[in-house]
């Protein structure tokens, strides 16, 4: 008797959900997309282990491969093959279980929501052996670049499945380097873990504090993060390990034991004092999602025959892009105008009828059509970052839009005379004028311990993949800010502890799961430490950044 065998090779796309709680009443029944990974290809991406294989049945008397180390391993190190009682001389499939992952998300008008992963179990031809004169054959080859966990091996010919057995992919643990002052970028690279849920992300902890997670949806099990050295002076202890967000503990008594984690001591040699603020940007990729939001092409003008374009599709609040017109069959003055969002996730009785927030547009200049086109400098309003459209209008009608990407940005800190002295970090002013505007006062990166700092970004955006940025202190998850409520401008306060000496400050993207809350959506509330290159963002065109800070304590 033989039974069939066999995993579809895409994924399911387009599903329904319903709104758990919060949020806007017209997300209820949209369409949930499955992103393709970004092109080009994501640094550390890997592709399938081999071409899809096609489906196959199982033989009623199976045998079964000899596979080893029958421990397992990580990737790249040797593994054994090897059958026998197959037919003589004859050419043998190998193939290997594995499984697609990616992010799921929901695209809006007037909004991005975060719906989660899915997985795809798919089988791929590991290689192509042929037996001896005996029935026999032996492969010694390399672990592929692939998920962690248990893979079903079957030795394949012509579509039925004559030999079964199985490997384990271990994780294993990449530190570099191990030593060096206060601030240093840290590389960290684990490998092997699995596609399953459970199994798809880690924990780093910094002397036992949480610092953030590392998941692997486009990576294939590999997570790739920088953090940055912490001091005092001295040895400290850097742990990674499985988790659901939180590091679980004890892996080895779980039904997976082979989540193993790792560990290294990093000595920290010195205390070179803060080094200026940077921004760290995600890899530049291609999106693979068209849906943008404040797209309107229900309000396009049908007649209109208009082209917009943009010298600059994306940049900092107050910086400048020059919008052409072309096609414009009317004469005289268009106006331009800006479109955005205005409310919040948290407070929704401000707004009848339309969720927590509403659309905005806002004059931001006007072109003169000389033979039918036109074309003007705009300045970006100071306001959310994120995608907005600029609309090219004539009366009420939308005669072109064209989306333009409004990144974040650290906030310069002035003095009376103009001059910058710090960028992002002051003392609170807590004061009623400058407390109603965030409560940022003198730009400093210098504080006595037990002083309240704030650290100001401009230009943080709405949706569930940008509204929010994670806190770090000295590797040390502290919390979140949002900066939709206040347009954009994030102001976080903080207290300067820890003692003498340099202390360390990054913020993180986070996948916002609240407000609204959707089922099944893991990862959320926390640093996302891989979202460089794995981060569900990225296919939308986001770009997200992590932010670098350093302050001073003194006595």
């Amino acid at each position: 008797m033989l039974m069939a065998r066999g995993f579809a090779a895409g994924v399911v796309a387009v599903v329904l959900f319903a709104t758990a709680s919060g949020g806007d009443a017209s997300t209820a029944t949209a369409p949930v997309i499955n992103v393709s990974i970004p092109t080009p290809v994501i640094p550390n991406v890997a592709p399938l282990p081999g071409p899809l294989a096609s489906a196959a049945t199982i033989s009623a008397n199976i045998g079964v491969l000899a596979i080893t180390p029958l421990a397992g391993g990580p990737v790249g190190s040797d593994v054994t093959i090897a059958g026998s009682k197959l037919p003589a001389s004859t050419k043998v499939a190998l193939t290997w279980a594995t499984s697609n992952a990616t992010w799921n998300v929901d695209p809006e008008p007037n909004t991005v929501n975060y719906m989660g992963r899915t997985t795809t179990n798919v089988t791929v031809v590991l290689a192509n052996v042929t037996t001896d004169a005996n029935g026999v054959f032996s492969l010694t080859t390399k672990v592929p670049n692939d998920w962690g966990g248990s893979h079903e091996i079957y030795a394949v010919v012509n579509g039925v499945d004559l030999l079964e057995g199985s490997f384990t992919t271990t994780r294993s643990l990449t530190v570099t380097p191990t030593s060096g002052p206060i601030g240093t970028p840290i590389t960290i690279t684990y490998t092997g873990m699995g596609s399953s849920l459970f199994q798809n992300s880690a924990a780093i902890l910094w002397d036992n504090h949480f610092t953030g997670e590392m998941v692997s949806e486009w990576t294939r099990g590999t997570g790739t993060t920088v953090i940055r050295a912490a001091g005092p002076v001295g040895t400290h202890i850097l742990m990674v390990g499985d988790a659901l967000t939180d590091l679980y503990l004890n892996p080895i008594q779980s039904p997976y034991p082979f989540m193993n984690g790792g560990s290294i001591k990093f000595h920290v040699t010195r205390d070179a004092g803060p080094a200026k603020p940077y921004v760290s940007w995600p890899v530049a990729v291609k999106p693979t999602v068209n849906e943008l939001t404040t797209l309107q092409p229900g309000d396009l003008d049908p007649a209109s025959t208009a082209v917009a374009t943009l010298s600059a599709a994306s940049g900092p609040v107050k910086s400048t892009t020059t919008l052409s017109v072309t096609g414009l069959s009317g004469t005289g003055t268009d106006q331009v105008a800006w479109a955005t969002e205005s409310g919040s996730r948290v407070d929704c009785s401000s707004t009848t009828g339309q969720g927590c927030w509403v659309p905005v547009t806002t004059p931001i200049a006007t072109g003169t059509i000389v033979n039918g086109a036109f074309s003007t400098s705009l300045t970006v309003p100071d306001g959310l970052g994120g995608w907005h459209m600029v609309l090219v209008m004539s009366g009420t009608k939308i005669e072109a839009q064209v989306p333009f990407y409004v990144k974040e940005s650290i906030v310069p800190i002035y003095n009376k005379a103009g001059t910058v002295v710090s960028q992002g970090i002051a003392r609170a002013d807590n004061s009623s004028a400058a407390f109603a505007a965030g409560g940022s006062g003198a730009g400093t990166y210098t504080f006595k311990e037990g002083q309240e700092f704030t650290i100001s970004i401009k230009g943080v955006g709405w949706t569930q993949l940008d509204n929010t940025l994670t806190v770090d202190y000295d590797n040390s998850y502290v919390g979140y800010g949002c900066g939709f409520n206040s347009s954009g401008y994030l102001v976080i306060h903080l207290f300067a502890t820890g003692g003498v000496g340099t202390h360390i400050i990054d913020l993180h993207p986070m996948l916002y799961t609240s407000q609204p809350a959707f089922a099944n959506t893991p990862f959320g509330l926390a640093p996302v430490l891989s979202s460089a290159n794995d981060f569900p963002g990225l296919a939308l065109g986001y770009q997200v950044p992590s932010f670098h800070f350093a302050i001073r304590i003194v006595k």
